[in-house]
């Protein structure tokens, strides 16, 4: 018998730690090699972190909720074959410390080996494939194996994803009836008002009561809010709008985008354009490429530029392109698709949501002419995109004034006035403005 040491492995360049979340493994189980044991998220990004080895978990390391650092063990497994790595005799982190937990455990792996034996194995079959993530889950949660067979998914091909057994197991629950316990205001009294300054205010608990209908926030959206909440109590959000003639590069991109889609294989959309105006605005603006730290100004050599992505769950996620101001508008393209693909799939790496210097959020894609986005913290700035109108406008020209009809939008800048004035905040705007209405209608790609 040999013991291997279960770590957490390096997931990227900036990422040094993250959160164990859940435990996909119990004591005493058998574990496949390749098989998800755990799960671990870095800000937004959830991952799971596979075994190598074939064995029998006999140890953790670590509970729920706990910061773990890259490189550090996790779990201890039990293999029948030769591992190169052995375990330490002193293991760093343990959850039991006490001599007779070496008792305990070998009695909870005697117990959780016979319970292995005795359950119903969940298995993919010739039609559908279940991922190691989801039969834990079913496992765990007791559904059967007709139970998850009878389950649509959602995923490719058919597949059920972590989302859709999620669903599933909080839509049975459903049937175990929750009461009130006590009478909630009724909706047509006024809401008292309430002092800013009164920070220590009791808040009077939301109760359930009839018909009403209670749903678990999930993980990320507990981050969400969280991150929105600290931004708005830490910055002194102030916002600038401006309206955009973007006929030309309406006309522009009609006349490309085929030639565009049959040449690279992806479709070019007003994002990158947008983008490439927005990282051309920082390096003219360099002062909304900072951040705020302890009363200093942190000036962000590199413009790696947040575009904001919703998720079909309804929360919210920041894929980051990565030195912008550096790429030509086919990388830019093909990095938006990119991002936006793996975003869609559940597929971005820790990497890929980190080190952030400024946000574009498109709210024209929900039909809102424009909107107050909140600052992505540490950030000081964040522009929103309005959706694209076909207006009637004036028009000047060298001949007089007429009426026209063109396609415009507005951008909303919402901007940290403890560090950004409205002068600097206006100028920005008018720069990406400028820049978007001077478009070439022969630019070549």
């Amino acid at each position: 018998m040999a013991k291997f040491e279960l770590k957490l492995p390096k997931m990227g360049e900036s990422v040094a730690e993250a959160t164990l979340t859940s435990w996909l493994k119990d004591v005493g189980e058998t574990i496949e090699a390749d098989e998800a044991v755990l799960e671990i998220a870095t800000d937004k990004v959830d991952s799971e972190v596979p075994s190598e080895v074939e064995g029998v978990l006999i140890q953790k390391l670590f509970e729920v909720d706990s910061v773990i650092e890259v490189g550090q063990t996790i779990a201890i497994i039990e293999t029948d074959s030769d591992v190169s790595e052995a375990v330490s005799q002193t293991p760093e982190v343990a959850l039991n410390t006490e001599p007779e937990s070496v008792v305990q455990l070998e009695a909870s792996i005697a117990k959780a080996q016979d319970t292995v034996i005795s359950t119903t194995k969940i298995s993919s079959n010739g039609s559908r494939f279940y991922s190691p993530l989801v039969k834990n889950i079913a496992k765990k949660e007791g559904v059967s194996q007709s139970e998850l067979d009878a389950i649509q998914g959602s995923g490719k091909e058919g597949r059920v994803t972590k989302n859709d057994i999620l669903s599933y197991l909080s839509n049975k629950s459903q049937s175990t009836p929750v009461h009130a316990t006590a009478p909630i205001t009724p909706t047509n009294t006024p809401a008292p008002s309430v002092s800013i300054a009164a920070s220590s205010a009791t808040v009077s608990p939301v109760v359930s009561q009839g018909e009403d209908e209670i749903i678990e926030m999930s993980r990320m959206g507990k981050l969400v809010s969280k991150h929105m909440t600290d931004s708005i109590q830490t910055s002194a959000h102030v916002q600038s709008f401006i309206e955009v003639d973007v006929t030309k590069i309406w006309n522009w991109r009609l006349g490309i985008k085929d030639a565009f889609k049959a040449r690279e294989g992806q479709n070019i959309t007003f994002t990158p354009i947008f983008l490439e105006a927005v990282a051309h605005a920082l390096t003219v603006h360099p002062m909304l490429n900072i951040s705020v730290q302890d009363g200093k100004i942190i000036k962000r050599k590199n413009i790696n530029i947040g575009m904001a992505a919703a998720l079909e769950d309804g929360n919210l996620i920041v894929p980051v392109i990565k030195n912008a101001d550096q790429l030509n508008l086919i990388g830019m393209t093909k990095r938006v698709n990119d991002l936006a693909l793996r975003a869609r799939t559940n597929k971005l790496k820790p990497d890929d949501i980190q080190d952030g210097t400024y946000t574009v959020t498109n709210v024209g894609g929900f039909g809102s002419i424009m909107g107050t986005p909140i600052i992505n913290q540490p950030q000081v700035g964040i522009l929103a995109l309005g959706a694209i109108r076909k207006v009637p406008a004036v028009i000047e020209t060298s001949e007089g004034d007429f009426i026209g009809i063109r396609q415009r939008m507005f951008l909303s800048h919402s901007y940290d006035h403890r560090v950004v004035n409205g002068a600097l905040g206006g100028q920005f705007l008018k720069t990406v403005k400028e820049y978007l209405e001077a478009w070439d209608e022969n630019r070549t790609l």
